[in-house]
């Protein structure tokens, strides 16, 4: 069943039905001032965290889905029919009401039709700004004039920290104090205190929001929940709307929220238009100035193209033309936004993510989020890396989590010995590299930068730090322990276990190593790495393949994981993926266990995690099952590693298994099945269902995860081919046999680069040559040193 379609030319996803199986989202703003907002106007709005930043309320996991949101109600003041802007949370009849939602590029605009009255309101967040803009048109379809009042709806926090204003009801209900001061409402919390502006963690101190209408007169308000709603009614029928008029309430502690009204007449075919106006500051000084500010609508307007203009050329670093139209719609617009938005919120905030549960940036998680960005925000990215570099212990480990809005490099508090990850920072040697290949910024590996608790080294020292602090922490097969958690955090491989996925990820580190001492022409740091690596390989050859496939590790009781010798368990996607990315499986192990891969693991659906789940083994030693059989780490697909397979299988050459692995999970060729994926058809997700479950195919956890990192990664470094390298580009594809060719336009270090590539021959890899502004190079490398301005590449494979 299909819900919508995507509008490439427009690059927004079109809602056709209202009724989507979950709440489909999109992103508002930027770190500074950020807010989700669904198809049906649900959603929340939040300065600098979602979780201690939080000013306007949304209910969780809740039934009606995503409820509060940012409403906006009409009312036929002869008739006393009213509905919503959006299909919720009115909920008309969908024979009699009409809704279309256009979710963009930081902005979504929702169309509705009910009773010949056509509505369309415009949400986004003009740039560099705190502030919100509620961009509304109503027109009047009916032969005769209608005269109709509009109510704004938001339900304000008493406290931006979200887990306070949730749960701790005997403070919050005494803090809030509302105003409405020349029709523009002041939303006040802790308002006998002063702000902290350089403390912002600090909860309880004074802030304030404003909201205002622009272009209509205000003749009521509602700032008390109760008031506004009646105690014993729903978001679907608020007695302030049912009676066509708000009682002017100011709420003084308990539950605030902010409702203004207006009421105007249109002639048949007439159109209004108007602003409501959110942000941050109090309404006599920053909700004055903007309501001066767009006292002419169409500056507006004006501030939407500007920001559509500023996403489009953030999209055009990459663009691509390929025989896949959904893979299109993936590589142009919604794959790399998808990162973008990832890279900008991490975990912290989203329909599922509270900003309770998980605030900042979890070290490992961002440090791999970089792998889709850099060559869009190439400067963002380097600003970013440092401080997660910073966020590196002198031990070589990571902090768990850091908190830009508090982080302090040198004077940070090093984790306990018990609460190291075995491959936090092994993710640094994905991510430094990429940066500067990307940006041919050699000088940063000589940058120096402080330890997040001691100390300060150059970036390329701090790499050799997180290698010695996985040598330093071997166990007795030569591996490096399983700490507090290795990738999966439900694999509790104790203390002294070992991980072979992490050993993988050493041998990728060390491989790397020795490619950034070359270059740097450090020969001593390359002999120590090489032997390094040549130890490992032995360890790994000897103790980790297990005939058909490579292991998973060890528990430090003995017990092997993902090993035919368990009953279950017993093979695990990651050891054999990561042992073709780390370059450590000899061709006849690596063709086995992808092989092994494909029988065992991969479904219709994408490829399971594990197999078989746990349902028998120590629930102590693995957690997984923890999870119902075939859910999440449990035997689940999770999309995390869907990515890394296809690259593996596009290494060693197989493009139509890539191919096949990548379309399996590919949101946008699920398009037509979205009553079965359920979740948005235009962002990755977290996990899959696996046919272990009754509801096979369906899809969780939308928006902020590692699949888009890598699933992104993957299209465009190795089914596209295109990677940086430190002297400029590699061109490799690896597609299907029937794909005659494709074309790409990429940016790259202030050069704009045409590449046509064709496969007029049926091949699935291997470039025969290249021809750079019609010059033949050898070989599949462009050098930057050859490039122009403008260049013209043909890719004959």
């Amino acid at each position: 069943m299909q819900f919508g379609y995507f509008d490439d030319e427009k690059r927004e996803y079109v809602i056709t039905n209202p009724a989507t199986p979950k709440s489909w989202s999109n992103y508002l703003g930027s770190t500074e001032y950020g807010a989700i907002i669904t198809n049906n106007a649900g959603g929340y709005s939040f300065y600098k965290s979602g979780g201690l930043g939080r000013f306007i309320r949304m209910r969780f996991n809740s039934i009606p889905m995503d409820q509060p949101g940012k409403y906006l109600y009409l009312r036929d003041m002869e008739s006393g029919d009213y509905w919503s802007a959006s299909w919720q949370p009115v909920g008309k009849p969908l024979e009699k009401y009409k809704s279309v939602c256009r979710h963009g590029l930081a902005y979504t605009e929702i169309q509705s039709d009910y009773s010949a009255i056509a509505s369309e309101i415009t949400y986004f967040v003009p740039l560099d700004s705190n502030f919100e803009i509620w961009k509304v048109r109503i027109t009047n379809n009916d032969k005769k004039s209608r005269r109709l009042a509009a109510f704004t709806y938001v339900e304000y926090a008493s406290n931006w920290k979200a887990i306070d204003d949730l749960l701790n009801i005997q403070y919050v209900h005494y803090i809030t104090e509302m105003t409405v001061i020349d029709g523009i409402i002041n939303h006040g919390t802790n308002v006998n205190i002063p702000d902290f502006p350089d403390n912002f963690d600090e909860k309880d101190q004074g802030r304030h929001t404003f909201q205002a209408f622009v272009g209509v007169p205000v003749i009521g308000y509602e700032t008390d929940r109760e008031t506004f709603l009646g105690p014993y009614r729903s978001y679907s029928n608020p007695i302030a709307v049912e009676k066509g008029r708000c009682a002017d309430s100011l709420a003084y502690g308990d539950n605030p929220c902010g409702c203004l009204q207006t009421e105007f007449e249109l002639k048949a075919g007439e159109t209004k238009e108007f602003l409501v106006l959110i942000g941050i500051g109090r309404a006599d000084t920053n909700g004055r100035r903007l309501v001066q500010q767009f006292s002419e609508i169409r500056k507006a307007q004006d501030e939407l193209d500007r920001l559509k203009h500023f996403w489009k050329r953030k999209l055009l670093a990459m663009q691509a033309i390929t025989p896949d139209e959904e893979l299109n719609s993936t590589i142009n617009t919604w794959g790399l936004y998808n990162n973008l938005i990832t890279f900008s919120w991490s975990r912290a905030a989203s329909l599922i993510y509270t900003g309770v549960d998980r605030d900042g940036l979890g070290y490992r998680d961002t440090v791999q989020d970089f792998m889709g960005v850099t060559h869009a925000i190439t400067g963002e990215v380097k600003e970013r890396l440092e401080m997660m570099i910073t966020g590196q212990v002198s031990t070589g480990g990571a902090m768990p989590v850091v908190l830009p809005t508090s982080h302090t490099p040198g004077r940070e508090k090093a984790p306990e010995k018990d609460d190291y990850r075995s491959d936090d920072t092994l993710w640094l040697f994905n991510a430094i590299p990429e940066y500067v290949k990307e940006s041919g910024d050699i000088d940063f590996y000589h940058k120096v930068l402080p330890y997040a608790d001691e100390g300060k080294d150059s970036v390329y020292m701090h790499m050799k730090r997180a290698i010695n602090f996985s040598l330093e922490r071997l166990g007795t097969h030569g591996f490096p322990l399983g700490l507090r958690a290795d990738w999966n955090d439900c694999l509790r491989l104790g203390y002294h276990g070992e991980s072979i996925m992490v050993a993988m990820q050493l041998r990728y580190a060390l491989a790397t190593y020795i490619e950034v001492a070359e270059l740097l022409h450090e020969s001593m740091e390359q002999e120590w790495a090489v032997q390094c690596l040549q130890d490992l390989d032995l360890n790994i050859h000897r103790y980790a393949w297990d005939g058909e496939w490579f292991m998973r590790g060890y528990h430090d009781n003995g017990m092997k994981f993902g090993s035919k010798d368990v009953p279950e368990g017993q093979i695990y996607l990651n050891p054999q993926v990561w042992a073709i990315m780390s370059g450590v499986a000899t061709p006849g192990q690596a063709a086995s266990a992808m092989e092994k891969v494909h029988e065992r693991l991969a479904t219709d659906y994408g490829i399971m995690l594990c197999d078989p789940p746990y349902t028998d083994t120590d629930y102590t030693i693995v957690k997984a099952q923890l999870f119902n059989r075939g859910l999440k780490e449990n035997g689940g697909i999770f999309l995390h590693t869907q990515g890394w397979a296809v690259i593996a299988e596009a290494m060693l050459g197989n493009g139509h298994r890539a191919y096949e692995y990548l379309r399996a999970y590919l949101p946008a060729a699920q398009n037509k099945m979205a009553d079965i994926r359920e979740i948005e058809p235009y962002v990755l997700s977290q996990s899959t269902h696996t046919p272990y479950s009754p509801r096979h195919g369906a899809s969780r956890i939308p928006w902020l995860t590692g699949s888009a990192t890598w699933t992104y990664y993957a299209i465009t470094h190795y089914i596209l081919g295109i990677r940086p390298e430190y002297e400029g580009l590699q061109i490799d594809p690896c597609i299907p046999e029937n794909w005659k060719g494709f074309s790409v336009t990429r940016k790259f270090r202030g050069c704009n680069l045409n590449i046509v590539v064709k496969n007029e021959h049926g091949v699935q890899k291997g470039v025969k040559y290249i021809v750079l502004n019609g010059k033949q190079l050898n070989g599949g490398f462009v050098p930057f040193s050859e490039m122009k301005e403008e260049n013209e590449v043909l890719v004959v494979m």
